[in-house]
């Protein structure tokens, strides 16, 4: 994943984009960088985060960019804002998604004999570059957004900064969320809303599936209207959104809440506490513990000022390392308890087997685990919000191999309480070496969530497009 963040502003906007840009910290780990534009032109930064904080890095550059307008990125991938001289004029440029279809695309343009891309190491293209190749094709922003959009296979949330103001364009299926905020002097786009409060901002609108705005500090102008099909990821509520934040108007943690409790009422179990992975499983855990009515207490804590989140490093053994080093366990809680730990997800089990290791190391009677999604089965094919390089690194996809010795799943592998169901989660019980297993129903999940089931992405469990 990669969060973005824009504003326009009737006075100098670059404290607001640093913020801004800041509370998306969460969502990459790899790249930030800011671009702001005034009379002289666009001013560009982009550094390295992958071992400091992004307000660190970019501090002492702050006394040196200035600007009415201006659009930040936190990447988990490439280097972004690029800056990028066309027909349309010079403008900069930050993308939210995956283009899978990027070499297709590519070649289509070297076929045209008009183009060329900077290779990023390993000699891909970067896939931002790649956009504002397509949308260089129109005769316009707005159609080139268009154009874009209807091309990339995947998805592809877009932010624009020209000299008319800024261009925000969500993904044609809404995968990823923009929201508009607005304060007297000055209007932002951002992708989490928990960017807006402590910068005065209130949430505008929501952006609908495909929309294109113009933000100015003036106002917002609709220049493409949204389309009628939403598919938004429903892993937002589930994992990766921040809690303060919502999307389509519904807050990330009073979802968690919801999600939790649905849980506990499908459950009947002797608990003597009720506990959450940090930090995305707690309020999960929040939720079940005041239904169930059994204490909420914290026998892990995490270390958080110098580790970052263990999903992001491709390598194993980093993962493994950054588990094992961040969560601290506390045996006054464990030894002697009956445990139930509620988790986002379990995706690919490695991590949490040690996890549950160390609690039974630490003296816990039983260890039960309520992940707040069903079986992932299947690899995102719109977001980059994991780095594993095959499904078959899934914990689901593992056991379904171990089952029949075929890579596909059959669909009756994503239907709660089928025979097949039942043996794939058993599987994943005894590898992990936990008390009980239950995952969350696809249907409490949708229901936690609010929205109807049409209007979400739930591929990675179901298979569902």
């Amino acid at each position: 994943m990669s969060g973005v963040f824009a504003v326009a502003s009737r006075n100098d906007c670059v404290l607001d984009l640093f913020y801004g840009t800041d509370y998306h910290s969460h969502l990459g780990t790899c790249r930030g960088g800011l671009a702001a534009r005034n009379g002289k032109g666009l001013t560009r930064v982009i550094h390295d985060i992958s071992n400091a904080q992004f307000r660190s890095k970019f501090e002492g550059d702050l006394s040196r960019i200035s600007g009415h307008t201006g659009i930040g990125v936190i990447s988990d991938y490439e280097d972004q804002p690029l800056i990028i001289g066309s027909h349309l004029g010079v403008y900069a440029i930050v993308t939210v998604g995956v283009v899978h279809n990027a070499d297709a695309l590519a070649r289509e343009a070297f076929d045209k004999r008009t183009t060329h891309f900077s290779e990023m190491s390993g000699g891909e293209i970067n896939p931002t570059e790649l956009v504002a190749t397509l949308i260089n094709q129109g005769a316009t922003f707005e159609e080139g957004i268009r154009r874009a959009q209807e091309m990339i296979v995947g998805s592809c949330s877009i932010l624009l900064l020209t000299d008319k103001g800024v261009y925000a364009a969500r993904d044609r299926l809404g995968r990823t969320p923009l929201i508009v905020g607005r304060r007297k002097d000055a209007f932002a786009v951002t992708l989490e809303t928990c960017a807006l409060p402590n910068l005065g901002f209130e949430v505008e609108r929501y952006l609908g599936p495909g929309e294109i705005v113009l933000i100015t500090p003036e106002g917002v102008e609709t220049r493409g209207k949204p389309g009628d099909r939403l598919q938004i990821c429903s892993f937002l509520w589930v994992y990766y959104g921040y809690p303060a934040s919502s999307y389509e108007g519904i807050n990330v943690e009073a979802a968690r809440y919801r999600c939790g409790a649905a849980l506990a009422r499908r459950d009947k179990l002797q608990l003597d506490l009720v506990a959450g992975i940090p930090d995305s499983g707690t309020g999960h855990a929040i939720g079940y513990a005041n239904e169930a009515r059994v204490p909420h207490m914290r026998p892990f804590v995490k270390y958080t000022p110098t580790w970052p989140r263990s999903f992001m490093p491709q390598d194993q053994s980093v993962r493994d390392l950054v588990a094992q080093m961040k969560l601290i366990p506390i045996r006054e809680l464990i030894q002697g308890k009956r445990v139930l730990f509620c988790e986002d997800s379990i995706v690919r089990g490695t991590q949490l087997k040690d996890t549950i290791q160390r609690l039974y190391d630490y003296g816990a009677l039983e260890v039960h685990m309520r992940p707040a999604c069903p079986p992932l089965i299947h690899g995102c094919k719109f977001l980059n919000f994991s780095r594993s390089k095959s499904e078959l690194d899934l914990a689901g996809r593992r056991a379904i191999k171990e089952l029949t010795g075929g890579d596909q799943p059959r669909p009756e592998y994503a239907r709660d309480g089928s025979p097949e169901y039942c043996a794939m989660v058993d599987r994943i019980r005894q590898r992990l070496r936990l008390s009980t297993l239950k995952y969350q129903t696809l249907g409490d999940l949708v229901a936690a969530i609010g929205l109807p089931k049409e209007k979400l992405c739930t591929y990675c469990w179901d298979g569902a497009e």
